[in-house]
C-alpha cells in the first residue's frame, strides 16, 4: 500500500496545489478533513473517491446532496446530526425561558454553523423569535459581534464547533458571562476555561 499525504493550514493556494498533487497519480481513494481541503479536492476531481472526516454542514455548503445520499464522489463522517441543533435551542429555552433572540456564533471561514439550526424543522416549535448568525474570524470580531448582539434584551448564545471557537473559548466564555448570556456550546471543551 502506498500512502501520500499533504499538510496545510489556512493557505487556500496551498490547498489547491496539494489537491492537484494528490489527484495527479489517480489514487484509489483520497481521505480528507472537511473544509477548504475538501473543497479544493472536489474542484480537482469529480472521479476519484473522496472520504471526508470532521464535516459540519456539507449539505449547506453544497459539497454533498444529502447526508443519506451524498452523490458525486465524496462521502464521509459528520461531527453531529443536525437534529442536535434543535436540542441546543430546546436546552437554551429550558434553562432560560425568556430567551427570544439567539445568536449563533460561527466561524465565517467555515461551512458549518448556523445552517443546521436554520434548516432544522423542529426549531420553530422551540423558539418564537430571532435567530441571528454572528459570523466572526478572529478575537476582535468575536468581541464586537457579541457586544453588539448584547445591546438588545432577552438574548442567548449558541457557540458552534470550530477551531476558532476552541482557540478563543476563554474569550467567548468571558463575554457570555459579562453580558449575562445563557449559552450552549456544541462541544464540551468549549465550555471550560483552561486552568493555570
Amino acid at each position: 500500500m502506498r500512502i501520500d499525504y499533504r499538510w496545510n493550514v489556512g493557505d487556500v493556494d496551498g490547498f489547491r496545489r496539494y489537491a492537484a498533487e494528490l489527484v495527479a497519480p489517480a489514487p484509489d481513494v483520497i481521505v480528507s478533513v472537511a473544509g477548504a481541503a475538501l473543497t479544493a479536492l472536489q474542484q480537482a476531481t469529480r472521479t476519484v473517491p473522496i472520504v471526508f472526516v470532521g464535516a459540519i454542514d456539507l449539505v449547506g455548503a453544497g459539497v454533498v446532496a444529502s447526508l443519506a445520499r451524498p452523490g458525486g464522489n465524496a462521502t464521509g463522517f459528520t461531527l453531529y446530526e443536525f437534529g442536535l441543533s434543535a436540542k441546543w435551542l430546546e436546552l437554551l429555552k429550558q434553562f432560560a425561558p425568556r430567551v427570544t433572540r439567539v445568536g449563533v456564533l460561527r466561524d465565517s471561514t467555515t461551512t458549518g454553523g448556523v445552517g443546521p439550526v436554520r434548516r432544522n424543522p423542529g426549531r420553530g416549535a422551540v423558539i418564537r423569535g430571532e435567530l441571528n448568525p454572528l459570523d466572526v474570524r478572529d478575537a476582535p470580531e468575536i468581541e464586537r459581534a457579541v457586544t453588539a448582539f448584547a445591546r438588545e434584551p432577552n438574548g442567548g448564545l449558541i457557540v458552534t464547533l470550530s477551531g476558532l471557537a476552541i482557540s478563543y473559548r476563554e474569550l467567548i466564555i468571558t463575554l457570555a458571562a459579562r453580558h449575562r448570556f445563557p449559552a450552549i456550546y456544541a462541544y464540551r471543551p468549549l465550555r471550560h476555561r483552561r486552568r493555570p
